[in-house]
């Protein structure tokens, strides 16, 4: 079976942790708790006749000033930058945070998730804003860990870009 390294890379508290266990095992929890260091899930799937595992890497939150600890991205094949659609400051976040990962690990497969989608009418970040970085050739999906909403479209859209599909 081939393996897939991704990493969850954003601020804190944007739902990188609520979004991998939303995807892997179906669940949200109000409960905050924050991840030290990293994090490690897995999930098997089949796709267009392939099996493979993804191997979910959730990264500690960032701030503006943190540096991706290096030996985190080492390997990785993909990787996702989240955003929390009600806090601004997160998308400038993971754009930072998007430049230094691909530094790191090269032209790798790439998405942003906004998260929170379900609370739209509160969110900070506009429509503009993210239309300006789909020009720019990113791939966006807005999420929402608490209901499920585009989750797995998005794992399964990265998981596709690093298998070539």
């Amino acid at each position: 079976m081939i393996s897939k390294k991704i990493c969850m890379l954003g601020a804190f508290a944007v739902g990188k942790t609520a979004l991998v266990q939303q995807y892997v095992h179906s669940i949200f929890s109000d409960r905050y708790l924050s991840t030290v260091g990293v994090k490690i899930s897995k999930k098997d799937l089949r796709l267009d006749g392939q099996e493979f595992s993804l191997v979910l890497w959730d990264l500690e939150g960032q701030d503006i000033y943190a540096e991706v600890n290096i030996s985190y991205m080492r390997g990785a094949m993909g990787f996702f930058v989240v955003a929390d659609g009600t806090r601004r400051e997160t998308l400038d976040i993971a754009i930072d945070l998007r430049a230094k990962s691909l530094e790191m690990a090269g032209p790798v497969p790439h998405c942003l998730l906004v998260n929170k989608a379900d609370l739209a009418k509160e969110w900070e970040i506009s429509r503009q804003e993210l239309e300006a970085l789909k020009k720019d050739g990113w791939n966006i999906f807005a999420t929402s860990a608490k209901t499920g909403q585009a989750v797995e479209d998005a794992f399964i859209s990265l998981a596709r870009a690093m298998m070539g599909v």
